[in-house]
């Protein structure tokens, strides 16, 4: 990244909290020079204010590229005050949820650049995944910059339409929660059955961990990598019986977890 169009006309980053503090670790790792890199945080971290970043200091009057962090509801106030640098070369990449390239597109013009991300939060250990999309103004080089700067933080994938976002909102957004809570509930049903509390999270942790890893290292694909676990008439097929039962299992259960995610997702899109 030492020699990239980010690093010679500079990196502004709106708002750094735990998901762009990830993102700029991970930049900075790969060579980005902390002298190319705006950061605009009201409350900057220890962590950030001793990157040797530019810090809350007069910016760039074109970056390379705008990554956008705040939070939602502080869009309205902080968007504004990058107005100068929309309708031309800057870049300006999205991970605020809930607000659509039409916001941006209002606020800087409709010929600026705008990409849209959504990113999880096991970016923060360079294990996301981000799904991007652009605006008509963004073109196939923008992208391969966004997609460039955040495969820092784990895989990038790209969507051939906007309204996608909202369902990978409902998936991979949202998705670390699910697995958190069927850690929690694994553990739980563990001390049902007589384990201590501990031991039983600590089983859980490891067994959801070391399946992930192993689906992403896999040939097989999820589906047969289930039934090679599964041993006709064992304790597998018993639990499996239960947990992917057409009604009251996980087919029907996640399905409405993801739709329910999904429309909250294009209900704060709307606003």
């Amino acid at each position: 990244m030492k020699d990239s169009r980010i690093a010679a006309g500079g990196l502004v980053l709106l708002g750094c909290g735990k998901m762009g503090s990830a993102m700029l670790a991970g930049w900075l790792g790969r060579g980005l020079p902390p002298t190319s890199v705006w950061v605009m945080d009201p409350v900057p971290s220890d962590w950030l204010q001793g990157q040797g970043v530019h810090l809350n200091e007069t910016l760039p009057e074109t970056p390379a590229l705008v990554l956008v962090a705040v939070k939602p509801q502080m869009m309205a106030e902080a968007l504004p005050t990058l107005q100068a640098m929309g309708n031309g070369s800057t870049v300006f990449v999205s991970v605020a949820a809930g607000t659509p390239i039409s916001y941006f597109e209002d606020v800087l013009g409709a010929q600026t650049p705008i990409v849209r991300a959504m990113p999880n939060t096991p970016a923060a250990i360079s294990r996301g995944i981000t799904a991007i999309v652009g605006n008509a103004a963004a073109g196939a080089a923008a992208l391969d910059e966004a997609e460039a700067l955040l495969s820092a933080v784990g895989e990038v994938v790209r969507l051939t339409e906007e309204a996608q976002i909202d369902a990978v909102t409902g998936v991979s957004g949202s998705g670390p929660a699910y697995v958190f809570h069927m850690m929690e509930t694994m553990a739980d049903a563990g001390v049902a059955q007589g384990l201590p509390r501990d031991l039983a999270l600590q089983l859980a942790k490891a067994t959801v961990a070391g399946a992930g890893a192993l689906a992403m290292e896999a040939a097989e694909d999820p589906t047969q990598l289930r039934i090679n676990v599964t041993s006709p008439n064992g304790t597998t097929q018993a639990a499996l019986e239960v947990l992917m039962d057409a009604e009251t299992g996980f087919p029907a259960l996640l399905n409405r977890a993801v739709a329910a995610a999904t429309d909250r997702s294009r209900e704060l899109s709307r606003g």
